[in-house]
């Protein structure tokens, strides 16, 4: 390995040939594969790779008075509770804004007159294809909650400073909540 300046390689040449690929498994939400490769230096390989079927999304709301929303749920995976923005998925053929409105309506109730897209995101590159977006949604007015019937969700409203402790002391470890939160205080802190 070397260390190289972006002037040094060509970023859009990938060093991986794939032999052959197979499907292994796949659900409604994903689709897991096994490819046969040879890697960077030409040995013989498996890559597995998991591709999601919806771009992962993630919203930060903010109201006037600088508070955010945190959604609070059991997590299966990872067998623990979990705090974390508003978040959810969207079919790959849908604009991600308009699934974005979605998932906060349904998870918060919130509806917001301004968004802005604040972050461009891979979830866990190493394994998974899968693409996600962080939206800060603002001018929030409250309706109705529309859950999924696998969510049983609490809401958190607190400081946005506080959500952003929360991140820096681990008590929020969701990927898309830690990079949504400190983005979403940067994108705050640069427009004053």
């Amino acid at each position: 390995m070397s260390l190289a300046t972006a002037l040094d390689f060509d970023e859009t040449r990938n060093p991986w040939q794939i032999l052959g690929t197979e499907v292994k498994y796949q659900n409604p939400w994903i689709s897991v594969r096994e490819d046969q490769v040879l890697n960077p230096s030409g040995g013989p390989g498996i890559y597995g790779v998991v591709s999601m079927k919806n771009k992962a999304l993630g919203i930060v709301p903010l109201d006037a008075e600088g508070n955010t929303w945190l959604v609070g749920q059991y997590r299966y995976p990872l067998n623990e509770y979990s705090w974390e923005i508003p978040m959810g998925g969207g079919l790959l053929e849908v604009d991600v804004l308009e699934s974005a409105q979605r998932e906060l309506k349904e998870e918060t109730g919130l509806l917001a007159a301004r968004w802005t897209r604040i972050a461009r995101l891979h979830t866990s590159n190493s394994v998974t294809d899968e693409e996600g977006f962080v939206f800060l949604a603002e001018e929030l007015t409250q309706s109705e909650l529309e859950p999924e019937e696998t969510e049983d969700l609490r809401l958190w409203k607190l400081p946005l400073a506080e959500a952003v402790r929360m991140v820096m002391d681990d008590r929020i470890t969701d990927a898309i909540s830690v990079a949504g939160l400190l983005k979403a205080e940067k994108v705050l802190t640069a427009r004053g």
